[in-house]
């Protein structure tokens, strides 16, 4: 399911990319990206519609992923 991100408050969503950016524990690449950047740049694929939030009424966890792989996952179904 897929879940707007419009419909969280500007603190859950805040919280939401966070933990989803800092999973990983490693930044890959010659130089460290702050996690206030890494937040934002998640929270605008959000808004220009290249990322979503997919709610997984199974495990009951949330994930965000690219608006592509939700469309071939929701397809596949």
């Amino acid at each position: 399911m897929i879940i707007p991100h419009q419909e969280l408050s500007p603190d859950a969503l805040h919280a939401l990319v966070e933990e989803f950016v800092t999973r990983s524990g490693t930044d890959y690449g010659n130089c460290e990206t702050p996690l206030r950047e890494k937040v934002q740049q998640v929270v605008q694929q959000l808004e220009k519609g290249e990322a979503v939030i997919v709610y997984d009424t199974t495990l009951e966890t949330c994930n965000i992923t690219t608006a592509a792989q939700a469309r071939a996952y929701t397809h596949s179904d």
